[in-house]
């Protein structure tokens, strides 16, 4: 009996464990330490700085934690300190401020032979429930590149000292880019550095602030891990978790469905579609339409029991629109830069137009979705919506006199938000795209680092290629992603500058826009069927004279060389992997275009082929 006794709890506490687990993310696959990698990274620097004390740096921030291996014993105590950032004089910040990291231990003595890893404190934030948890293998790990040694009394020649960092499986060297540019290489590497090291929960997470997804960030980096990486489950392990854990702002819900669409457009795979196919459709909040199509999270349509039908635990939960964060001083309580913080003096009235561009984004992205899975009468019916939406939002929404999009239904203020939006997202008719770009180019940055996702996909869209290879390299000030590396971070930050959001992280992969914009936009690689059956490359490298680019693909990479020759001439060489074909599309028909030697009739659609195609542009 008491065997029986013990199998029946042991199974019963199996089961319940599992089903902890399924709750807690809704996934069908947990990250075990088997899908991480482990690497012991050794000093780039050392410097000493008196006695006993030294300065060590490893070059990169990773979240990790030090090894020490020490030759000889020292029975004396040894403090080690590790941080992200450093002072004005060079030496490691102990007062960082926000919530860049930073964390002193003390050993009581160093052992000899033997590896001595930190007993690092854990963050309470981080490590509460709701918050990712890593495998306990790792111990408690917190990014930094700056390591100290004070008290050493062996001689420092006789100790190694490593980086231990954590990361998900990643792959260098299956995506890379180059150009003539200086200044856009420094800003891809600082975001696909960003992409690997914050992938050590094996989760699209926000940071090391919280470690907690949420819909915008995951998208971002999303579009990100996949321009430089071919390893998909951390996208659908995110995916599934938002089914059972969605966040508060309006826009992060109307995220779900780009999260799953692009999922589908990179993999080819319907299995995630089908399986949350009515969550998408709940999460597009069509429920929340009055009778001319426009929604409203204001709505009395958006009670409790609608919040728990969205997956919400709480009907209290209060669901609201964001636009941009930080919202203005006056609203968050802190002192921020620009009291209007990221918002360019957004006016939040009921009907928004930000939140109604995404609404009509989902409407067009659900009858793809359902077209794909064969439900036609689904897919006529969110075609239908999508254009009637479009029509109303492009009649109630946009100022003809000023030819600019108003921050919404009453409003008469017209922002950076309410213009570049609708134009990322398709809902600006040909004739009006001139006058909304231009508006555009007058308010600069004057979003987040999440805003400028949309901000430079709206101006590839308009093609204005030049003006945003302007903002990207950008040197001239401290809204740039420049900024990021001159302060020295080698991950990108959650904001532009602490002086615009007092807490943010060093460690944001919301702030990798770039990454993927320059593949997805500048080079203009995206499937053009699901699973890259077939590929459009579509450039807009504006001035550069010359670039190379590598994207991966479940296919094989897709590698691209381009440069300006000294008769004026662009010379494109596209390698298409086996089983890929493609089609190139140049923005300029009246040019004399080349494949492999031979002209071509039409000079606005090239096709391509698997293996080597060379095309010759002369103007």
């Amino acid at each position: 009996m008491k065997i029986l006794s013990n199998s029946k709890y042991y199974l019963l506490t199996c089961l319940f464990l599992t089903l902890c687990t399924l709750v807690q993310a809704q996934i069908t696959e947990v990250p075990t330490e088997n899908d991480f990698e482990t690497v012991l990274n050794k000093a780039e620097r050392v410097v000493k700085l008196g006695e006993g004390h030294y300065f060590i740096d490893f070059g990169k921030a990773y979240f990790g934690t030090v090894v020490l291996h020490s030759k000889q014993l020292q029975k004396d105590s040894l403090i080690v300190r590790l941080g992200e950032k450093l002072t004005e004089e060079n030496q490691l910040d102990q007062n960082p401020g926000g919530t860049i990291r930073y964390q002193q231990v003390k050993l009581d003595q160093l052992e000899a032979n033997k590896d001595v890893l930190l007993n690092l404190v854990a963050d309470r934030r981080n490590t509460k429930p709701g918050a990712i948890h890593l495998p306990e293998s790792f111990g408690v790990i917190m990014p930094f590149r700056y390591c100290e040694l004070e008290n050493l009394k062996v001689s420092i020649e006789d100790v190694e000292i490593s980086q231990k960092a954590f990361y998900y499986q990643f792959n260098d060297e299956a995506g890379t880019f180059t150009s003539s540019d200086t200044v856009l290489n420094a800003v891809w590497d600082l975001c696909k550095h960003t992409i690997k090291a914050a992938s050590f929960t094996g989760y699209y997470v926000d940071g090391d602030r919280e470690r907690i997804p949420y819909e915008a960030d995951a998208y971002i980096n999303q579009l990100s891990h996949y321009s430089c990486d071919n390893v998909y489950s951390i996208a659908r392990r995110t995916n599934e978790y938002f089914v059972e854990h969605p966040t508060w702002p309006t826009e992060w819900l109307l995220h779900t469905v780009l999260l799953y669409y692009q999922d589908y457009m990179y993999t080819g795979e319907t299995e995630m579609l089908e399986k949350y196919y009515d969550v998408l459709k709940k999460r597009t909040l069509m429920d929340l339409e009055r009778e001319d199509g426009l929604i409203s999270s204001k709505s009395a349509k958006l009670d409790g029991a609608f919040k728990l039908e969205l997956g919400f635990k709480k009907a209290k939960t209060r669901v609201r629109d964001i636009v941009d964060w930080p919202a203005g001083q006056k609203d968050t309580g802190w002192k921020l830069a620009r009291k209007e913080g990221e918002r360019d003096g957004y006016e939040m009235v009921a009907i928004n137009t930000v939140v109604n561009s995404f609404y009509y984004y989902n409407l067009f992205l659900m009858s793809e979705i359902a077209d794909c899975l064969g439900k036609t009468k689904d897919a006529a019916f969110f075609q239908k919506k999508s254009k009637k939406l479009k029509k109303v939002i492009n009649n109630k929404l946009f100022d003809k006199s000023r030819g600019v999009y108003i921050d919404g239904e009453g409003s008469n203020h017209a922002s950076l938000h309410a213009n570049m939006f609708p134009l990322a997202f398709g809902l600006v008719p040909e004739k009006n795209q001139k006058s909304v770009s231009e508006f555009i180019k007058t308010r600069g940055m004057a979003c987040s680092v999440y805003g400028a996702q949309y901000l430079l996909d709206a101006l590839f869209n308009a093609n204005e290629s030049e003006y945003a290879l302007k903002l990207i390299t950008d040197t001239t000030h401290d809204r740039t992603w420049w900024n990021m590396i001159e302060i020295g971070s080698t991950m990108a930050l959650e904001a532009w500058d602490m002086k615009y959001k007092p807490n943010s992280d060093w460690n944001h992969a919301w702030g990798t826009a770039p990454l993927n914009v320059i593949s997805r936009r500048m080079w203009g690689v995206t499937p053009k069927t699901p699973g890259f059956e077939s590929v459009q490359i579509k450039p807009q490298l504006a001035d550069l004279q010359f670039s190379e680019i590598k994207v991966p693909t479940l296919k094989g990479s897709i590698e691209a060389k381009y440069n300006v020759s000294d008769k004026n001439e662009q010379i494109y060489e596209i390698k298409l992997p086996k089983g890929m074909n493609g089609e190139f599309v140049l923005p300029n028909s009246k040019t004399k275009v080349l494949l492999n030697n031979r002209a071509l009739k039409n000079k606005k659609i090239v096709k391509l082929n698997e293996g080597v195609n060379i095309i010759v542009v002369k103007k």
